[in-house]
Formats: C-alpha cells, structure tokens, sequence
C-alpha cells in the first residue's frame, strides 16, 4: 500500500491534539515512525510530560495560529470537528486522523511486522462485553488476540503487542475519525440515541457506527431496526445478522434454546442459551454478536461454548452487589444511554430502578415507555433527572418516584405531573456530593422494594454531573448497598 501512509513521512511535522492517555500513544508511535511531533491541550500538567520528554508543545490557541507548518493533525477522538484547532486544521487542508486511523494506516503499511486481522465491535449499547467476549472466544480458539480500543489498551499500544488478531472496540467518535478503516470482520450490534450532542444527528451517529461494515465481513443486530438497515448498503463481501429468533439462512440466532450459526455453516449448534452468564435477552444477543465475529475467522464451536461458559462480566455491566431481605442489588452503572437502561431493565421482572445523569441529547420516552411494566418504582438523580421523571408520568403513572436533588434546585424537583413520594436534599458544594446522593438514593430505594424485586443502577445518563465516571457511581451505589444491608 505505497499511499497508505501520505502524508506522514519521516520527519513530517505532525500536531497531536490532544496531551491525555491517547494523545501519548499517539506521540510515541510517532516517535517510532520518525516524525516530528507538537502537542496541543488546554491543560499545562497534561502538556508537561510531552516537554520534558523533549516534544513540543503549546496550547490549542498557539495551534490555531500555527496549523499551516503542519503535514497532519492526529487528534483524541472525543474532540468534535467543531472543535477550534481541527476546525482550523480543515479549513487549511491539514488532513486530520484519529489514534485509530494511525494505527490502522501504520499497520496495513507492515510497520509493526505482518498486519493484524482487525475484528471490530460497535453499537450503542453492549460493545464491551461484546469485545470481551469475543477476545474470550479467540484465545479459546487458539489465536493470539489482544482485547484493545476503547477498552484494555490504545490500539497503537497493542500494535507492540505479538498478535494475529485485534478485538477492538470502537466508539463513534473513534469511527468517525478513522475513514480509512477496513476492518475483516466488524458488527454493529444496535443503534439508538447517544451522543447527540457531538454528532448531532441519528443519521451522522449512524454513519459513524456503519464504518464497521466497510471491511470483509459485516455482521448487525437484525432485532435493531436502526443496525439492521445498515446492512443492505455495506460494501462488505459478506453480510450477517443475527437475531434473537429462528436464523435464516445467512444468519446466527435461537433455535430450541441453542444458539445457532448457519452464515458460516450450513446449520451449526454452537452453545445453550442457560450457558450464557449475562442475564436477559441482551445477553443472548451480545454472545450471538461475538459468536459471529469469532465465527468470522474460524473458530470453532467448542472453543465458542467453553469461552461463554467460563465468561465472568466487567465491573459495574449487571454486577449483583449484594442479596438481602429477598432484594437483589444490581450496579449497571456502565448503561450511560437511554438503550442501554432498557435492555437492563427488561432482564429482570420487577425493578426498582435508580436512574438519571447526562442524557446527552437523547430522549428517553420511548425506553421509559418500553420498561413500564417492570418498574414498581423509580429513584431519580442527577441534572437530567426531570426528563426522567416526565418521561414515567406519561407512560408510568401509577410507579412511585423519589427524586434525590442538591440544594440549589431543592424547590424545582417536583412537577404537576410527577407523583414525588419524596425529596432528599444534597448539598451541591459538598466535595462528596455523590457519595451522599447515591447513599440517599439506595435508602430511598430500600423503602420503595419488597421481596423478590430487583434495585438496579441503570441511569440511563452519563455520570460527571456528580462522578467522576460510571465507575465511581457504580462503586458509590455498590458502597451504599452494602452499609445498608450488612
């Protein structure tokens, strides 16, 4: 591929946008390269690791200034296209490329010895244990995988690593700023609002999420009608879906209690569904997303089923933190879009459900309305709580809601249409604020839950309203349970 890495050439001076966990595996595979690299960021102590390495830098108003002396701009993948320096990059014709885009161009071009077969996951919601799993189902199948993306490690770093095959996952944002990938074998396993507010659009989030499919083999969820009509226009040369029921021809899916492949054999049973560790139905549908990129590559049904079988999820992805008095506590804290909450509600029959934070954009009616029957209860937080609570006095009238609010919007919690069983007030100046409001928030969920009900963290939202990041929540929920039921 003799254009693959134009315009970076040794030498070539190349800003970096962008000083954090990814902006230095950029700087260091740059390094590696011989080009000549300058950091930008808006934060000193980000910038002076790089200077006292011997790099560059400067903050982003000095790179809008400068961005003509650059060949390329590479930059972190949560910066927008709106965003000033890259703004400035495009309006000056600096190309512009995400850590992935780097790291797919300088593998395809052999510069980390042989190129790595890339199975890429996405979707909006389940792409880590998707990922996960998928990793799982490869070393049991005998192949040197290495679990790297937007989980594990940067992909750049897992370049060094020895290996024959990459489970990445993939955000949006990622997808967005890498055009040039070709993954072999990628899925998108469901598509629903997120990140509206950086993409703006469902049309340009999807078309992000659809860069997956641009490689051999393009694999979406069938039961996602948003996934699956992305699979008529992928230019894959094979395309597969998977579904929760009887598979066509073409497709993995359920057949009497078996997950079933007849897209890469004529009709293969590959594990039970009671084998699957991940409850409820979007379980079975990130294992059948794995299955079919493992499957993609060859590996075989055995490997697949003792890979699923000994499978153990993330921190705070449906981690039972405690069982007390007939109530199980559940910490997702990592379902951070409306999706994501639903597909963990409807895992359980009767849920308490602690919910609100950052809705990015997204509305969550359709969702609320889908959960309605598996809710006896609802604890609100966070600064998008409100749409939360709207949401359940539509389609969820008669569920009783406790909102948990800091001080400064104490007296505008409630609304006419919100039946508050009641309110806990949270100083907002507290520097442990939200520790105090999950504790609040757990104690009002023990008053709303009965023997045999399910209290669940699944907010819906993004957590850095009041956390410092899903992991924090979940672990501030976790804390909260188990001071009460000890």
């Amino acid at each position: 591929m003799p254009d693959v890495l134009d315009p970076l050439v040794p030498g070539a001076p190349v800003l970096v946008a962008g000083g954090r966990v990814t902006g230095r595996a950029v700087a260091a595979a740059l390094a590696r390269f011989g080009a000549t690299a300058t950091v930008c960021d808006d934060d000193p102590d980000m910038l002076r690791p790089h200077a006292e390495s011997g790099l560059e830098t400067m903050s982003p108003r000095q790179a809008v200034q400068q961005i003509a002396r650059y060949a390329l701009v590479v930059t972190s993948p949560g910066f927008q296209p709106t965003t000033p320096v890259l703004a400035a990059a495009a309006a000056a014709g600096v190309p512009i490329w995400g850590d992935v885009e780097l790291a797919w161009r300088l593998d395809a071009a052999g510069c980390y010895g042989p190129p790595r077969r890339w199975l890429a996951v996405t979707g909006t919601n389940g792409k880590t244990t998707t990922t996960s799993m998928l990793h799982a189902m490869l070393t049991s199948g005998g192949r040197r995988s290495v679990l790297c993306g937007n989980i594990g490690s940067p992909v750049l770093e897992a370049l060094d690593e020895p290996a024959d095959v990459l489970a990445v996952e993939l955000s949006s944002f990622q997808l967005y700023w890498a055009p040039s990938l070709r993954p072999e074998a990628g899925v998108v396993l469901n598509i629903a609002e997120d990140h509206l507010d950086w993409h703006s659009t469902m049309a340009a989030y999807a078309a992000a999420k659809a860069q997956v499919l641009t490689g051999r083999v393009a694999v979406v969820g069938l039961d996602n009608a948003l996934a699956a009509g992305l699979l008529g226009s992928a230019p894959a040369q094979v395309r597969v879906g998977f579904r929760l029921g009887e598979p066509a021809v073409g497709e993995l899916g359920v057949r009497d209690g078996h997950l079933i492949d007849r897209a890469f054999a004529p009709d293969l049973m590959l594990l039970p569904v009671a084998a699957i560790p991940v409850p409820g139905p979007v379980g079975v549908l990130n294992t059948l997303g794995a299955s079919a990129l493992a499957r993609s590559v060859g590996v075989p049904a055995a490997a697949i089923a003792d890979a699923v079988t000994s499978f153990q999820l993330g921190r705070h992805r449906a981690e039972v933190v405690a069982v007390a008095d007939g109530i199980r506590y559940v910490d997702d804290s990592k379902a951070t879009n409306p999706h994501a909450a639903q597909a963990s509600v409807l895992a359980y029959p009767r849920v308490v459900w602690v919910a609100g934070g950052l809705l990015k954009g997204a509305s969550v009616d359709a969702e609320v309305a889908r959960i309605a029957s598996r809710l006896v209860g609802a604890v609100l937080i966070g600064r998008d709580r409100a749409q939360v609570a709207e949401a359940l006095s539509r389609h969820a009238p008669d569920v009783p809601v406790v909102q948990v609010v800091t001080g400064e919007d104490a007296d505008m919690c409630a609304t006419a249409d919100v039946s508050v069983a009641s309110v806990t007030k949270v100083d907002s100046a507290d520097e442990n604020v939200g520790t105090r409001v999950m504790t609040a928030a757990v104690a009002a969920a023990n008053g709303l839950a009965k023997p045999g009900d399910t209290v669940l963290l699944a907010p819906a939202g993004a957590s850095f309203d009041q956390f410092s990041g899903y992991a924090d929540r979940g672990d501030a929920f976790a804390a909260a349970v188990r001071a009460t039921v000890r």
